[in-house]
């Protein structure tokens, strides 16, 4: 039996473009260990360690007349020293460099005829550190994946783990002829898929998204929130194919502080710290910000299931307004906490296979249609995707090397010049920033205040708590 992608899977190929390569990804910063750490050793680690990731080692095939959704097969002619890269910095070796190198690295797109995924050892880094950039296709790892994926590289301990692994042998290459049978036998084990297929073709725009919206089991709410279009803001414009990438250490103890004293969740602090940073982000530029700006965040979540799918995406998404034209901070992250708190009660949660458009509803051959022409919605719906994936917190190592921080690359989508990716690992927050070259050369003081809004809510944490007790008043 053949493993054929899914249509939320096979979506990231078909919304793949010239301007928006459908790649996620990370930077993984290292101390050098004493022994060293060089290409040949990270080679080596990865092919030890590959066949916990078998899907690394397979590449897409296409079925005949597109009657089905692409195959995954074993890549007969598979060379990991292909995927494992080495490139060093010039000196001095500073971080604006590395993010330099990412952006470029980041621009281009994966070559379809390989599996999916790339590896860089970046060396000559500042302080004796080194970097690990990795590369993968949406269309085999989702954003929480993502950081499981690392295990393949990554140890509890400075002693690398010893793995018993069996010799891989490739499985024979389905013949076209076989990839057809086995799409004419998928569309006959599950006839309702034509049935959809057809009822979706001739139906109008509005009876489609209504079916949309039920197929993913959104309520009025959520769906009212795609109608009503998001303000126009400087980070949604027409991007081209290159990259510039901004990245931000902060310190996990302060957003737990946070929750604990104002309530909510990790998450909504994450969001509350964002939206302080675009505010001045837009106020150094220049934009107009009032109290009713608001700036629209679609913040996936994750529902994959671990036993039953380990691979794929499996994804539903908020739509939230981030409050970017309130002053306070603490009533920042309070509208926050209580909008997701809404969101979650509700149970509005879009589901991303409906925001993909109708690619799970039309028939193979007009898959790609349906999920480009959701991609060009994107910009009606949300200005900018905003994801925070937790880590582990405790230290980890490849072969020997100390991880000391994890920043993620989150891909663009049509019409939007910013993406934030935000992961905790080991007391810290991280945060990426994959911005489209031209509209953000600004990027790097967006980082920066990343870790001015931060502050600025410790700060004002700080003087609520210091303020004489007043007598209580019924709130406005």
């Amino acid at each position: 039996m053949v493993d054929r992608l899914s249509a939320l899977d096979a979506s990231f190929l078909y919304i793949e473009g010239p301007t928006t390569p459908m790649h996620v990804g990370g930077v993984a910063i290292f101390q050098a260990p004493p022994h060293g750490f060089d290409h040949d050793r990270l080679v080596a680690l990865i092919s030890a360690r590959i066949a916990f990731v078998p899907r690394y080692r397979q590449r897409l095939k296409l079925v005949p007349g597109r009657l089905g959704n692409p195959v995954w097969v074993d890549d007969e002619s598979f060379d990991v020293a292909y995927h494992v890269r080495r490139s060093a910095l010039p000196r001095p070796g500073t971080d604006a460099q590395l993010r330099e190198l990412v952006g470029r690295v980041m621009s281009r797109p994966l070559d379809r005829n390989r599996p999916l995924w790339e590896i860089y050892l970046v060396e000559g880094l500042q302080g004796g550190r080194l970097a690990v950039l990795t590369k993968t296709h949406h269309a085999l790892v989702d954003g929480i994946s993502a950081v499981d994926i690392s295990q393949v590289l990554l140890d509890e301990s400075p002693e690398p783990r010893v793995d018993d692994i069996a010799a891989w042998r490739p499985h024979r290459e389905p013949s076209g002829a076989e990839l057809l049978v086995g799409a004419v036998t998928d569309v006959l084990r599950s006839p309702h898929t034509v049935v959809n297929s057809v009822k979706t073709s001739i139906s109008d725009t509005g009876r489609a998204s209504t079916a949309l919206a039920k197929s993913a089991g959104g309520l009025l709410s959520a769906a009212w929130s795609v109608a009503r279009p998001p303000e126009a803001t400087p980070l949604n414009v027409d991007i081209g194919e290159q990259r510039r990438f901004g990245m931000a250490a902060t310190d996990l103890a302060d957003y737990k502080h946070i929750r604990k004293v104002h309530g909510g969740t990790i998450n909504d602090v994450v969001l509350a710290v964002v939206t302080g940073a675009l505010r001045e982000w837009l106020q150094l530029r220049g934009e107009v910000v009032t109290s009713r700006t608001t700036i629209r965040a679609l913040v996936p979540v994750s529902i994959r299931d671990e036993v039953d799918r380990p691979y794929g995406n499996q994804v539903s998404s908020f739509l939230v307004d981030l409050p970017v034209g309130e002053s306070s901070p603490l009533i920042r992250l309070s509208r926050i906490s209580y909008d997701m708190a809404q969101h979650k009660q509700a149970n509005q949660l879009l589901g991303a296979e409906a925001l993909v458009g109708l690619a799970g509803f039309s028939p193979p051959t007009l898959h790609a249609a349906g999920a480009r022409l959701a991609s060009q919605l994107s910009r009606r719906a949300y200005n900018l995707v905003v994801t925070n994936v937790p880590g582990p917190q405790f230290p980890l190592y490849a072969a020997g090397a100390p991880m000391l921080g994890a920043y993620p690359v989150v891909p663009l989508a049509k019409g939007q010049a910013l993406s934030i990716g935000a992961t905790s690992y080991n007391g810290g927050m991280f945060y990426g920033l994959n911005v489209d070259r031209d509209a953000m050369p600004d990027v790097d003081e967006l980082a920066g205040f990343i870790e001015h809004a931060l502050a600025e809510l410790k700060a004002a944490d700080t003087a609520r708590t210091r303020r004489p007790r007043a007598a209580k008043r019924a709130p406005a």
